[in-house]
């Protein structure tokens, strides 16, 4: 665990609210200078906390659907393990790959058009690895929100900032953007800090239209923000993952409306299959999740059936749209 202080958290929770912001801005919302600004995210990053900076994409605009699937491993060594791991993060289509502790062993979310490209994935998934799969479970993701790192700042953070991202599928007009765009859109996903003057370059056009086409991306959706990715870990902390099944299915609306400004609180998910509310917690231990969960269900009597969580203890891929051959 590594110490921080509230400057600190301060600059991580400012990151988190726009990465893209110059450290200047920075500066004058926490209280410092210019250089201590970047010298302190320069040890953020060699401390690990910071991991990276990552832009949240609505890829459904550009006409993708997400596939999600669980694995459960049998007769895997550490070996074939990391070789099943390595064969996920290459593929280029795949955005999340996360080890998981509890009910699954992985979890896997895919961009892909149709349940044609998926089939093709899963065939040959199967024929390299079929023999160390015991369980698989699919869904269709099909909406979700994104809400602020609150947990920095517990005692201070504005209300207003819980406004969630909401990314859906089958929602809205598709929006067309061309190879520019995309490419645009690609270095974004592997560091939304990167200079307008290096995106220029990479793009080879100049830095005005790099900052016209960011601000078209944003007012268009397909842009939805520019984050920062931190080790929660490294502050003692664990991400929870809890599948909610409802008695009554009426009042998810209502638990999402009462849930959504717990600070703590960092996803809500919608997919078809698997269960009813997908809830993500970053918090210190199971203890205080449950306690959260007991809440609920004061707050709403009868309407959770029950309810699993795990824990994701690493990240081996988070992007938001499919990296480009």
């Amino acid at each position: 665990m590594v110490k921080i202080d509230l400057k600190d958290r301060r600059i991580l929770y400012q990151l988190d609210l726009d990465s893209r912001q110059p450290l200047t801005k920075i500066g004058k919302k926490v209280g410092l200078k210019k250089d201590i600004v970047s010298y302190r995210i320069k040890r953020l990053q060699d401390e690990g906390i910071i991991t990276d900076f990552w832009t949240l994409i609505d890829a459904y605009k550009l006409g993708y659907i997400v596939f999600r699937f669980y694995l459960v491993f049998q007769y895997v060594t550490p070996a074939i393990k990391s070789k099943i791991i390595n064969y996920l993060v290459k593929n280029k289509r795949i955005c999340v790959v996360n080890e998981i502790i509890g009910k699954y062993d992985l979890g896997v979310f895919l961009w892909l058009r149709n349940i044609n490209e998926f089939y093709h994935f899963w065939d040959k998934l199967l024929d390299n690895f079929g023999d160390y799969l015991e369980e698989k479970v699919f869904s269709i993701y099909v909406q979700w929100f994104t809400y602020r790192n609150s947990y920095l700042l517990l005692e201070e953070f504005k209300k207003s900032d819980r406004s969630d991202y909401e990314i859906t599928g089958g929602k809205g007009k598709i929006v067309e953007i061309d190879d520019i765009d995309y490419q645009l859109l690609n270095e974004l996903s592997e560091n939304a800090r990167i200079p307008l003057i290096d995106l220029a370059e990479k793009l080879n056009c100049s830095s005005q239209m790099v900052k016209y086409r960011i601000d078209n991306l944003k007012k268009s959706g397909v842009i939805q923000a520019f984050r920062v990715g931190i080790d929660t870990s490294k502050l003692g902390l664990k991400g929870f993952k809890v599948d909610v099944h409802l008695k009554e299915h009426t009042k998810r609306k209502h638990i999402i409306n009462y849930i959504k400004y717990n600070p703590h609180l960092e996803f809500i998910g919608t997919s078809a299959g698997v269960s009813d509310l997908e809830l993500e917690f970053v918090l210190e231990d199971s203890g205080k999740l449950n306690q959260i969960m007991q809440e609920i269900g004061l707050k709403f009597p009868s309407a959770i059936r029950k309810y699993e969580y795990f824990t994701t203890p690493v990240i081996h891929k988070l992007r938001f749209i499919p990296e480009l051959y």
